[in-house]
């Protein structure tokens, strides 16, 4: 297959997806796929084509476009998109573009609070004619019917793991990027806490149940962890399940001592 050229603006693979944006029309886009595949980088191109043409000239900031979402991120889900977030975008919608388009996109829209969901519907039923909201969230099943039902869904998938290899060879690194090149940079931007996280997971795996669940614990305090933790068990499907299911329980608010207790026990070699 012939390489693909490195895109301007910094985006790796979703072709199709890059085609298809500059073709719709609808007033509020819902970006869904895993995390660190791309969908933020791919919201600001498509920003910045909305006012300079497709395709644009290399990602820069831009006046008619705001960014709002979580102040934080944790695998337990505390982050929250509140309503003192969401209501600056009613008056930033008010005043007209200084070129074509306003756009606004609120990363973590599956963490809006009930408040800012209800504010957002409001916006959302009328849009003004020259703006455009783009929603990132894992899935459209992770957001309120009413916002989900008046989004056009683009979902991303991860990217191939050919495509990363102009990255990196190392086979570690790929299977913990698991498609996501944005989780892939990072780590080639910090060699030195990827391996200690690596090997920390590692670790845990082969520590007794006590051991293992004091390291699982620092492990899931992160996303990191429980990528590097996913990677190491792609070989172990029932291990894997119970990961999943670990972290859903811990997102849900279920004790972490009942789940990482359970968990350590589920990961026995």
């Amino acid at each position: 297959m012939a390489p693909h050229p490195p895109h301007p603006g910094g985006i790796i693979g979703h072709e199709a997806i890059l085609e298809l944006l500059p073709r719709l029309k609808a007033a509020t886009l819902l970006f869904s796929g895993p995390e660190g595949v791309g969908r933020r980088l791919v919201a600001r191109w498509y920003a910045l084509g909305l006012n300079r043409g497709f395709p644009p000239p290399p990602l820069e900031a831009h006046p008619d476009l705001l960014e709002i979402g979580p102040k934080e991120r944790g695998l337990r889900g505390e982050a929250e998109v509140r309503l003192e977030e969401v209501e600056p975008l009613f008056d930033w919608f008010q005043s007209h573009p200084r070129e074509r388009v306003k756009v606004a996109i609120l990363d973590g829209a599956h963490l809006l609070t009930e408040a800012a969901a209800n504010a957002l519907l409001k916006l959302l039923e009328e849009p003004p004619s020259y703006g455009r909201l783009i929603l990132i969230a894992p899935s459209g099943d992770t957001l309120l019917p009413t916002l989900k039902s008046r989004a056009l869904e683009v979902a991303f998938g991860p990217v191939p793991e050919e495509r990363l290899r102009a990255l990196t060879q190392d086979p570690d690194l790929l299977a913990y990027a698991a498609g996501a090149p944005g989780r892939l940079l990072r780590a080639l931007a910090e060699p030195q806490a990827f391996r200690e996280r690596w090997e920390r997971a590692r670790r845990a795996l082969e520590a007794p149940p006590l051991e293992r669940m004091l390291l699982l614990r620092e492990l899931l305090a992160e996303e990191e962890g429980f990528y590097a933790l996913h990677a190491l068990l792609k070989e172990r499907p029932g291990a894997l399940l119970a990961l999943e299911a670990a972290r859903e329980a811990l997102r849900a608010y279920v004790s972490p001592d009942l789940v990482l207790a359970r968990l350590a026990l589920d990961l026995e070699p």
